[in-house]
Protein backbone atom coordinates (compact mmCIF):
# COMPACT_ATOMS: atom_id res chain seq x y z
CA UNK A 1 0.00 0.00 0.00
CA UNK A 2 1.44 3.34 -1.14
CA UNK A 3 0.06 6.25 0.87
CA UNK A 4 -0.09 9.92 -0.07
CA UNK A 5 -2.19 13.01 0.64
CA UNK A 6 -3.72 13.11 -2.83
CA UNK A 7 -4.28 10.66 -5.68
CA UNK A 8 -5.02 12.04 -9.14
CA UNK A 9 -6.42 9.59 -11.67
CA UNK A 10 -5.66 10.81 -15.18
CA UNK A 11 -2.69 12.81 -16.46
CA UNK A 12 -4.46 15.13 -18.90
CA UNK A 13 -4.64 18.95 -18.66
CA UNK A 14 -6.88 18.68 -15.59
CA UNK A 15 -5.04 15.90 -13.82
CA UNK A 16 -1.41 16.91 -14.24
CA UNK A 17 -2.15 20.55 -13.38
CA UNK A 18 -4.01 19.45 -10.22
CA UNK A 19 -1.08 17.21 -9.28
CA UNK A 20 1.49 19.98 -9.72
CA UNK A 21 -0.58 22.53 -7.80
CA UNK A 22 -1.09 20.01 -5.01
CA UNK A 23 2.65 19.46 -4.76
CA UNK A 24 3.23 23.23 -4.72
CA UNK A 25 0.91 23.44 -1.71
CA UNK A 26 2.90 20.83 0.20
CA UNK A 27 0.76 17.75 -0.46
CA UNK A 28 2.29 14.40 -1.33
CA UNK A 29 0.75 13.51 -4.67
CA UNK A 30 0.46 10.31 -6.69
CA UNK A 31 -0.75 10.56 -10.27
CA UNK A 32 -1.97 7.51 -12.21
CA UNK A 33 -1.94 7.61 -16.02
CA UNK A 34 -2.67 4.62 -18.23
CA UNK A 35 -1.38 5.92 -21.55
CA UNK A 36 0.16 9.35 -22.29
CA UNK A 37 1.01 12.19 -19.93
CA UNK A 38 -0.78 15.26 -21.19
CA UNK A 39 -3.89 13.25 -22.01
CA UNK A 40 -5.98 13.44 -25.16
CA UNK A 41 -5.59 17.21 -25.46
CA UNK A 42 -1.84 17.21 -25.70
CA UNK A 43 -1.38 13.90 -27.54
CA UNK A 44 -4.48 13.53 -29.73
CA UNK A 45 -6.43 16.78 -29.55
CA UNK A 46 -5.75 20.46 -28.95
CA UNK A 47 -2.01 20.51 -29.61
CA UNK A 48 -1.47 18.21 -32.62
CA UNK A 49 -4.48 19.66 -34.44
CA UNK A 50 -3.03 23.15 -34.05
CA UNK A 51 0.27 21.92 -35.50
CA UNK A 52 -1.59 20.52 -38.52
CA UNK A 53 -3.61 23.71 -38.92
CA UNK A 54 -0.44 25.81 -38.79
CA UNK A 55 0.95 23.85 -41.74
CA UNK A 56 -2.32 24.36 -43.59
CA UNK A 57 -2.29 28.08 -42.81
CA UNK A 58 1.24 28.55 -44.16
CA UNK A 59 0.36 26.55 -47.27
CA UNK A 60 -2.65 28.78 -47.88
CA UNK A 61 -0.55 31.93 -47.51
CA UNK A 62 2.02 30.54 -49.94
CA UNK A 63 -0.70 29.86 -52.51
CA UNK A 64 -1.83 33.49 -52.21
CA UNK A 65 1.62 35.07 -52.03
CA UNK A 66 0.82 37.30 -55.01
CA UNK A 67 -1.65 39.19 -52.83
CA UNK A 68 1.33 40.42 -50.81
CA UNK A 69 3.59 41.24 -53.73
CA UNK A 70 5.50 37.99 -53.40
CA UNK A 71 6.24 35.23 -55.88
CA UNK A 72 6.20 31.59 -54.84
CA UNK A 73 6.32 28.91 -57.52
CA UNK A 74 5.48 25.21 -57.51
CA UNK A 75 3.86 25.19 -54.07
CA UNK A 76 3.51 21.64 -52.76
CA UNK A 77 3.51 19.74 -49.47
CA UNK A 78 4.68 16.48 -47.95
CA UNK A 79 1.84 14.93 -45.95
CA UNK A 80 4.19 12.60 -44.08
CA UNK A 81 6.32 15.50 -42.88
CA UNK A 82 3.26 17.53 -41.86
CA UNK A 83 2.01 14.63 -39.74
CA UNK A 84 5.49 13.91 -38.36
CA UNK A 85 5.87 17.53 -37.24
CA UNK A 86 2.50 17.35 -35.49
CA UNK A 87 3.45 14.15 -33.67
CA UNK A 88 6.83 15.63 -32.75
CA UNK A 89 5.19 18.67 -31.16
CA UNK A 90 3.00 16.40 -29.04
CA UNK A 91 5.93 14.20 -28.02
CA UNK A 92 7.97 17.24 -26.99
CA UNK A 93 5.21 18.62 -24.81
CA UNK A 94 4.38 15.23 -23.28
CA UNK A 95 8.03 14.91 -22.27
CA UNK A 96 7.75 18.41 -20.81
CA UNK A 97 4.82 17.35 -18.62
CA UNK A 98 6.82 14.37 -17.40
CA UNK A 99 9.68 16.72 -16.47
CA UNK A 100 7.36 19.12 -14.63
CA UNK A 101 5.82 16.30 -12.58
CA UNK A 102 9.28 15.03 -11.65
CA UNK A 103 10.45 18.55 -10.81
CA UNK A 104 7.50 18.95 -8.44
CA UNK A 105 8.11 15.52 -6.88
CA UNK A 106 4.82 14.02 -8.04
CA UNK A 107 4.92 10.22 -8.02
CA UNK A 108 3.70 8.92 -11.39
CA UNK A 109 2.28 5.40 -11.64
CA UNK A 110 1.85 3.84 -15.08
CA UNK A 111 -1.38 1.89 -15.23
CA UNK A 112 -5.17 1.86 -15.00
CA UNK A 113 -6.73 2.99 -11.73
CA UNK A 114 -9.88 1.56 -10.13
CA UNK A 115 -11.55 2.87 -6.98
CA UNK A 116 -11.71 0.22 -4.25
CA UNK A 117 -13.78 2.19 -1.78
CA UNK A 118 -13.04 4.79 0.85
CA UNK A 119 -9.67 6.36 -0.01
CA UNK A 120 -8.25 3.34 -1.81
CA UNK A 121 -7.23 2.77 -5.45
CA UNK A 122 -5.91 -0.29 -7.23
CA UNK A 123 -3.61 0.12 -10.22
CA UNK A 124 -3.27 -2.56 -12.88
CA UNK A 125 -1.18 -2.84 -16.04
CA UNK A 126 -1.85 -5.42 -18.76
CA UNK A 127 -4.26 -7.20 -16.43
CA UNK A 128 -1.77 -7.48 -13.57
CA UNK A 129 -1.83 -5.59 -10.28
CA UNK A 130 0.87 -2.94 -10.12
CA UNK A 131 0.15 -1.16 -6.85
CA UNK A 132 -2.49 -0.32 -4.29
CA UNK A 133 -2.75 3.34 -3.28
CA UNK A 134 -4.41 5.16 -0.43
CA UNK A 135 -5.14 8.83 0.19
CA UNK A 136 -7.79 10.90 1.99
CA UNK A 137 -8.40 12.81 -1.26
CA UNK A 138 -8.85 11.37 -4.76
CA UNK A 139 -9.43 13.41 -7.92
CA UNK A 140 -10.98 11.76 -10.97
CA UNK A 141 -9.66 13.32 -14.18
CA UNK A 142 -10.36 10.45 -16.55
CA UNK A 143 -11.50 12.61 -19.46
CA UNK A 144 -13.72 11.55 -22.34
CA UNK A 145 -13.73 9.71 -25.65
CA UNK A 146 -15.53 10.33 -28.98
CA UNK A 147 -19.28 9.73 -29.00
CA UNK A 148 -20.32 6.98 -31.40
CA UNK A 149 -23.73 7.12 -33.08
CA UNK A 150 -25.49 3.95 -34.28
CA UNK A 151 -24.70 3.35 -37.95
CA UNK A 152 -21.72 5.72 -37.85
CA UNK A 153 -19.32 3.44 -35.97
CA UNK A 154 -15.68 4.22 -36.83
CA UNK A 155 -13.67 1.41 -38.41
CA UNK A 156 -10.30 3.18 -38.62
CA UNK A 157 -10.24 2.78 -42.40
CA UNK A 158 -13.14 4.51 -44.09
CA UNK A 159 -14.80 6.05 -41.03
CA UNK A 160 -12.41 7.94 -38.76
CA UNK A 161 -12.35 9.48 -35.30
CA UNK A 162 -9.93 12.29 -34.49
CA UNK A 163 -7.13 9.75 -33.98
CA UNK A 164 -7.15 8.48 -37.55
CA UNK A 165 -7.74 12.01 -38.85
CA UNK A 166 -4.54 13.18 -37.13
CA UNK A 167 -2.27 10.62 -38.78
CA UNK A 168 -3.39 10.03 -42.39
CA UNK A 169 -0.92 8.17 -44.59
CA UNK A 170 -2.61 9.38 -47.78
CA UNK A 171 -5.06 12.15 -48.60
CA UNK A 172 -8.58 11.21 -49.69
CA UNK A 173 -10.08 13.10 -52.60
CA UNK A 174 -13.34 13.69 -50.75
CA UNK A 175 -14.55 13.71 -47.16
CA UNK A 176 -17.69 13.98 -45.07
CA UNK A 177 -17.35 15.52 -41.61
CA UNK A 178 -20.26 14.70 -39.30
CA UNK A 179 -20.60 17.45 -36.70
CA UNK A 180 -19.68 21.13 -36.89
CA UNK A 181 -18.35 21.69 -33.40
CA UNK A 182 -14.75 22.75 -32.88
CA UNK A 183 -13.28 19.31 -33.68
CA UNK A 184 -15.27 18.82 -36.87
CA UNK A 185 -14.74 22.35 -38.18
CA UNK A 186 -11.00 22.29 -37.52
CA UNK A 187 -10.49 19.00 -39.36
CA UNK A 188 -12.71 20.24 -42.20
CA UNK A 189 -10.50 23.32 -42.57
CA UNK A 190 -7.26 21.34 -42.43
CA UNK A 191 -8.23 18.81 -45.07
CA UNK A 192 -9.84 21.42 -47.31
CA UNK A 193 -6.65 23.50 -47.24
CA UNK A 194 -4.76 20.45 -48.51
CA UNK A 195 -7.12 20.08 -51.45
CA UNK A 196 -9.74 17.62 -50.18
CA UNK A 197 -13.36 18.16 -51.25
CA UNK A 198 -15.00 18.52 -47.81
CA UNK A 199 -18.68 18.53 -46.85
CA UNK A 200 -19.76 19.18 -43.26
CA UNK A 201 -23.09 17.88 -41.93
CA UNK A 202 -24.73 19.49 -38.89
CA UNK A 203 -28.03 18.39 -37.33
CA UNK A 204 -29.14 21.91 -36.32
CA UNK A 205 -29.60 24.88 -38.64
CA UNK A 206 -26.36 26.66 -37.73
CA UNK A 207 -22.79 25.46 -37.76
CA UNK A 208 -20.83 25.74 -34.50
CA UNK A 209 -24.09 25.59 -32.50
CA UNK A 210 -22.66 26.91 -29.21
CA UNK A 211 -21.60 30.17 -30.86
CA UNK A 212 -23.60 33.35 -31.37
CA UNK A 213 -25.64 32.81 -34.55
CA UNK A 214 -24.46 36.05 -36.14
CA UNK A 215 -20.82 35.06 -35.68
CA UNK A 216 -21.23 31.47 -36.88
CA UNK A 217 -23.13 32.71 -39.93
CA UNK A 218 -20.26 35.02 -40.88
CA UNK A 219 -17.77 32.18 -40.36
CA UNK A 220 -19.84 29.88 -42.57
CA UNK A 221 -20.01 32.45 -45.38
CA UNK A 222 -16.24 32.94 -45.27
CA UNK A 223 -15.59 29.19 -45.37
CA UNK A 224 -18.12 28.63 -48.15
CA UNK A 225 -16.39 31.38 -50.13
CA UNK A 226 -13.20 29.28 -49.92
CA UNK A 227 -15.02 26.16 -51.12
CA UNK A 228 -16.11 24.30 -48.00
CA UNK A 229 -19.62 22.82 -48.21
CA UNK A 230 -22.20 22.66 -45.43
CA UNK A 231 -25.44 20.75 -44.98
CA UNK A 232 -27.33 22.06 -41.96
CA UNK A 233 -30.57 20.77 -40.52
CA UNK A 234 -29.25 17.43 -41.75
CA UNK A 235 -28.89 13.92 -40.34
CA UNK A 236 -26.67 11.13 -41.64
CA UNK A 237 -29.04 8.18 -41.73
CA UNK A 238 -26.77 5.48 -43.09
CA UNK A 239 -23.22 4.77 -44.27
CA UNK A 240 -22.65 2.09 -46.90
CA UNK A 241 -18.95 1.25 -46.85
CA UNK A 242 -17.21 -0.26 -49.85
CA UNK A 243 -13.62 -1.31 -49.30
CA UNK A 244 -11.97 -3.86 -51.57
CA UNK A 245 -9.20 -4.01 -54.17
CA UNK A 246 -11.16 -1.80 -56.57
CA UNK A 247 -13.41 0.35 -54.38
CA UNK A 248 -12.49 2.66 -51.53
CA UNK A 249 -15.52 4.78 -50.71
CA UNK A 250 -18.54 5.43 -48.53
CA UNK A 251 -22.05 6.19 -49.74
CA UNK A 252 -23.76 8.38 -47.13
CA UNK A 253 -27.52 8.68 -47.00
CA UNK A 254 -28.32 12.12 -45.61
CA UNK A 255 -31.69 13.57 -44.70
CA UNK A 256 -31.67 17.33 -45.24
CA UNK A 257 -34.74 19.10 -43.84
CA UNK A 258 -36.83 16.00 -44.42
CA UNK A 259 -35.51 15.17 -47.90
CA UNK A 260 -33.16 12.24 -48.48
CA UNK A 261 -30.04 12.57 -50.60
CA UNK A 262 -26.85 10.53 -51.07
CA UNK A 263 -23.23 11.58 -51.12
CA UNK A 264 -20.29 9.43 -52.19
CA UNK A 265 -17.03 10.19 -50.42
CA UNK A 266 -13.74 8.45 -49.70
CA UNK A 267 -13.58 9.13 -45.95
CA UNK A 268 -15.89 10.10 -43.09
CA UNK A 269 -14.85 11.83 -39.86
CA UNK A 270 -17.29 11.54 -36.96
CA UNK A 271 -17.14 14.50 -34.57
CA UNK A 272 -20.44 14.38 -32.73
CA UNK A 273 -19.38 15.10 -29.17
CA UNK A 274 -17.78 13.13 -26.36
CA UNK A 275 -18.68 10.52 -23.77
CA UNK A 276 -17.18 10.67 -20.27
CA UNK A 277 -14.82 7.88 -19.22
CA UNK A 278 -16.77 6.71 -16.17
CA UNK A 279 -16.87 2.97 -16.83
CA UNK A 280 -14.74 0.47 -14.92
CA UNK A 281 -13.25 3.03 -12.55
CA UNK A 282 -15.11 1.78 -9.48
CA UNK A 283 -17.78 4.47 -9.19
CA UNK A 284 -20.26 1.81 -8.07
CA UNK A 285 -18.24 1.48 -4.85
CA UNK A 286 -18.89 5.14 -4.04
CA UNK A 287 -21.81 7.50 -3.47
CA UNK A 288 -20.86 9.58 -6.51
CA UNK A 289 -23.84 10.52 -8.68
CA UNK A 290 -23.84 10.27 -12.47
CA UNK A 291 -26.30 12.38 -14.47
CA UNK A 292 -26.58 12.26 -18.27
CA UNK A 293 -23.34 10.30 -18.44
CA UNK A 294 -21.24 12.74 -16.40
CA UNK A 295 -20.22 12.85 -12.74
CA UNK A 296 -22.12 15.42 -10.67
CA UNK A 297 -19.97 17.80 -8.60
CA UNK A 298 -20.47 20.92 -6.50
CA UNK A 299 -18.74 24.27 -7.01
CA UNK A 300 -15.53 22.87 -5.46
CA UNK A 301 -15.51 19.80 -7.78
CA UNK A 302 -16.53 17.49 -4.91
CA UNK A 303 -18.76 14.49 -5.60
CA UNK A 304 -21.36 13.03 -3.23
CA UNK A 305 -18.63 10.73 -1.90
CA UNK A 306 -16.56 12.39 0.82
CA UNK A 307 -12.96 12.79 -0.29
CA UNK A 308 -13.73 12.05 -3.96
CA UNK A 309 -13.61 14.80 -6.58
CA UNK A 310 -13.99 15.04 -10.35
CA UNK A 311 -12.72 17.59 -12.88
CA UNK A 312 -12.64 18.13 -16.63
CA UNK A 313 -14.47 16.24 -19.33
CA UNK A 314 -15.74 13.59 -16.92
CA UNK A 315 -17.98 16.30 -15.41
CA UNK A 316 -20.38 18.92 -16.80
CA UNK A 317 -19.66 21.07 -19.87
CA UNK A 318 -17.97 23.01 -21.31
CA UNK A 319 -15.55 20.21 -22.18
CA UNK A 320 -12.42 22.25 -22.70
CA UNK A 321 -8.83 21.71 -21.60
CA UNK A 322 -8.45 25.10 -19.94
CA UNK A 323 -11.65 24.56 -17.98
CA UNK A 324 -10.26 21.22 -16.73
CA UNK A 325 -6.97 22.84 -15.67
CA UNK A 326 -8.74 25.63 -13.80
CA UNK A 327 -11.03 23.15 -12.05
CA UNK A 328 -7.96 21.17 -11.00
CA UNK A 329 -6.46 24.22 -9.32
CA UNK A 330 -9.72 25.20 -7.61
CA UNK A 331 -10.21 21.65 -6.35
CA UNK A 332 -6.70 21.24 -4.95
CA UNK A 333 -6.59 24.68 -3.34
CA UNK A 334 -9.87 23.94 -1.57
CA UNK A 335 -8.50 20.58 -0.39
CA UNK A 336 -5.35 22.27 0.91
CA UNK A 337 -7.38 24.85 2.84
CA UNK A 338 -6.27 27.87 0.81
CA UNK A 339 -8.15 31.10 1.41
CA UNK A 340 -9.79 33.19 -1.30
CA UNK A 341 -10.56 30.25 -3.56
CA UNK A 342 -13.24 31.18 -6.07
CA UNK A 343 -15.59 28.71 -7.78
CA UNK A 344 -15.61 28.58 -11.55
CA UNK A 345 -18.39 30.29 -13.50
CA UNK A 346 -18.85 28.17 -16.65
CA UNK A 347 -20.14 31.25 -18.50
CA UNK A 348 -16.72 32.86 -18.03
CA UNK A 349 -14.83 30.05 -19.79
CA UNK A 350 -13.71 31.26 -23.23
CA UNK A 351 -14.15 29.00 -26.24
CA UNK A 352 -11.95 28.97 -29.34
CA UNK A 353 -12.27 27.31 -32.74
CA UNK A 354 -9.17 27.39 -34.92
CA UNK A 355 -10.84 27.43 -38.31
CA UNK A 356 -10.26 30.05 -41.00
CA UNK A 357 -11.42 32.58 -40.00
CA UNK A 358 -11.00 31.83 -36.31
CA UNK A 359 -13.95 32.01 -33.92
CA UNK A 360 -13.75 32.88 -30.22
CA UNK A 361 -16.29 33.75 -27.55
CA UNK A 362 -16.90 34.19 -23.85
CA UNK A 363 -20.05 34.85 -21.83
CA UNK A 364 -23.63 34.93 -23.07
CA UNK A 365 -24.70 35.01 -26.69
CA UNK A 366 -27.23 37.68 -27.64
CA UNK A 367 -29.99 35.05 -27.73
CA UNK A 368 -29.05 33.61 -24.32
CA UNK A 369 -28.89 37.06 -22.76
CA UNK A 370 -32.39 37.84 -23.97
CA UNK A 371 -33.64 34.42 -22.82
CA UNK A 372 -32.41 35.26 -19.33
CA UNK A 373 -34.43 38.46 -19.32
CA UNK A 374 -31.70 41.01 -19.97
CA UNK A 375 -32.41 44.15 -21.89
CA UNK A 376 -29.27 44.35 -24.01
CA UNK A 377 -27.09 46.80 -25.83
CA UNK A 378 -25.15 45.21 -28.70
CA UNK A 379 -22.07 46.61 -30.41
CA UNK A 380 -20.46 45.40 -33.62
CA UNK A 381 -17.33 46.32 -35.50
CA UNK A 382 -16.17 44.74 -38.77
CA UNK A 383 -12.52 44.01 -39.50
CA UNK A 384 -13.00 45.92 -42.75
CA UNK A 385 -12.78 49.09 -40.66
CA UNK A 386 -9.58 48.00 -38.87
CA UNK A 387 -6.27 49.18 -40.29
CA UNK A 388 -4.16 46.27 -39.03
CA UNK A 389 -6.60 43.66 -40.39
CA UNK A 390 -6.54 45.29 -43.83
CA UNK A 391 -2.73 45.55 -43.78
CA UNK A 392 -2.55 41.85 -42.90
CA UNK A 393 -4.88 40.96 -45.76
CA UNK A 394 -7.47 39.67 -43.27
CA UNK A 395 -10.54 41.91 -43.73
CA UNK A 396 -13.11 39.15 -43.04
CA UNK A 397 -14.13 39.39 -39.41
CA UNK A 398 -16.19 41.07 -36.74
CA UNK A 399 -16.25 41.71 -33.00
CA UNK A 400 -19.62 41.67 -31.24
CA UNK A 401 -20.13 42.76 -27.63
CA UNK A 402 -23.24 42.42 -25.48
CA UNK A 403 -24.02 44.58 -22.45
CA UNK A 404 -26.78 44.81 -19.86
CA UNK A 405 -28.59 47.99 -20.95
CA UNK A 406 -29.52 48.83 -17.34
CA UNK A 407 -26.15 48.40 -15.60
CA UNK A 408 -23.60 48.49 -18.42
CA UNK A 409 -22.21 45.12 -17.30
CA UNK A 410 -20.43 43.14 -20.00
CA UNK A 411 -22.49 39.99 -20.63
CA UNK A 412 -20.66 38.41 -23.54
CA UNK A 413 -18.22 38.91 -26.40
CA UNK A 414 -18.04 37.06 -29.69
CA UNK A 415 -15.49 37.29 -32.49
CA UNK A 416 -14.74 35.91 -35.92
CA UNK A 417 -11.55 36.71 -37.80
CA UNK A 418 -7.79 36.48 -37.75
CA UNK A 419 -6.16 35.94 -34.34
CA UNK A 420 -9.39 36.31 -32.37
CA UNK A 421 -8.44 33.23 -30.32
CA UNK A 422 -5.60 35.32 -28.89
CA UNK A 423 -7.77 38.40 -28.31
CA UNK A 424 -10.70 36.80 -26.48
CA UNK A 425 -8.74 36.69 -23.24
CA UNK A 426 -9.14 40.45 -22.95
CA UNK A 427 -12.88 40.04 -22.58
CA UNK A 428 -12.43 37.02 -20.31
CA UNK A 429 -10.46 39.21 -17.91
CA UNK A 430 -13.12 41.91 -18.21
CA UNK A 431 -15.82 39.43 -17.16
CA UNK A 432 -13.75 38.28 -14.18
CA UNK A 433 -13.34 41.90 -13.10
CA UNK A 434 -17.10 42.52 -13.55
CA UNK A 435 -16.26 45.25 -16.04
CA UNK A 436 -18.82 47.70 -17.41
CA UNK A 437 -18.76 49.63 -20.66
CA UNK A 438 -17.15 52.59 -18.87
CA UNK A 439 -13.89 50.78 -18.08
CA UNK A 440 -13.67 49.34 -21.59
CA UNK A 441 -14.33 52.71 -23.21
CA UNK A 442 -11.69 54.36 -21.06
CA UNK A 443 -9.05 51.72 -21.80
CA UNK A 444 -6.40 52.74 -24.36
CA UNK A 445 -5.99 50.09 -27.07
CA UNK A 446 -2.68 50.11 -29.00
CA UNK A 447 -2.61 51.14 -32.65
CA UNK A 448 -2.39 49.55 -35.11
CA UNK A 449 -3.76 46.27 -33.75
CA UNK A 450 -6.72 44.08 -34.52
CA UNK A 451 -7.66 44.47 -30.84
CA UNK A 452 -8.81 48.01 -31.65
CA UNK A 453 -11.91 46.34 -33.12
CA UNK A 454 -12.75 45.24 -29.58
CA UNK A 455 -12.74 48.86 -28.42
CA UNK A 456 -14.77 50.04 -31.40
CA UNK A 457 -17.36 47.31 -30.80
CA UNK A 458 -17.87 48.57 -27.26
CA UNK A 459 -18.17 52.15 -28.52
CA UNK A 460 -20.70 51.03 -31.11
CA UNK A 461 -22.96 49.56 -28.41
CA UNK A 462 -23.29 53.10 -27.02
CA UNK A 463 -23.45 55.08 -30.26
CA UNK A 464 -19.86 56.30 -30.05
CA UNK A 465 -18.08 54.23 -32.70
CA UNK A 466 -15.39 56.21 -34.54
CA UNK A 467 -14.29 54.27 -37.62
CA UNK A 468 -17.62 53.10 -38.98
Amino acid sequence: MTSSDLIVIGGGPGGYVAAIRGAQLGLTVTLVEREHLGGICLNWGCIPTKALLRSAEILTHMKHAENFGLSVKDVSFDLGKIVARSRGVSAQLSAGVKHLLKKNKVTVVDGTATLLGKGKVEVTKDGKKVDELSAPHIILATGARPRVLPGLEPDGKLVWTYKEALVPDTLPKSMLVVGSGAIGIEFANFYHALGVDVTVVEVVDNIMPVEDVEISTLARKAMEKRGLKFLTGAIVKKLDKKLDKKTNEVIATIEVKGKATTLTIERVITAVGVVANIEQIGLEKTKAVVDKGHIVTNEWCATAEAGLYAIGDVTAPPWLAHKASHEGIICVEKIAGEKNVHPLDPAHVPGCTYCTPQVASVGLTEAKAKERGFEVRVGRFPFMGNGKAIAMGEPDGMVKTIFDAKTGALLGAHMVGAEVTEMIQGYAIALTLETTEAELMNTVFPHPTISEAMHESVLDAYGRVIHM
